[in-house]
């Protein structure tokens, strides 16, 4: 993954833990990551239309934790954010007259599922409020 999709996800996931009964605004959150607002909204939208926060308008809106950073794996957060393979993007036009560019696509597909899938594994045997454990 070449973006920070998953860094500001975790990011974002992991203040949620640490302040569980407020309601962290977008602002406050985007200060903390130091980024735009716009793109912490953006993440907290996608996080929130798979059940993992919760928001409220107004005033004293923001959001929270729609459960137990215990009872969320880091593989959950990891899951929503992903766009792209781990190991990156296939080539999308090999020679196809070469013994090795017919058919590179063909077993990099199942290399990317292979270690996609170890990764989920990996990140899915930790929570959340284990991973923000490590902070003070």
């Amino acid at each position: 993954m070449n973006n920070t999709r998953f860094a500001t996800a975790i990011h974002i996931m992991t203040l949620l833990t640490k302040f569980p009964q407020d309601w962290l605004s977008s602002e406050w959150i985007a200060g903390s990551i130091n980024i735009n607002p716009v793109i912490v909204r953006k993440e907290i939208s996608v996080l929130r239309e798979v059940g993992l926060i919760v928001s409220k308008q107004g005033k004293e809106g923001g959001s929270q934790l729609s459960k137990n950073a215990e009872s969320i794996s880091i593989s959950e957060i990891y899951s929503v954010v992903k766009n792209t393979d781990v190991l990156g993007k296939k080539n999308q036009n090999p020679n196809p007259s070469c013994s090795i560019g017919k058919e590179i696509n063909q077993h990099l597909h199942n290399l990317f599922i292979e270690t996609d899938q170890l990764v989920l594994n990996f990140l899915g045997n930790k929570s959340l409020q284990e991973f923000s454990d490590q902070f003070e």
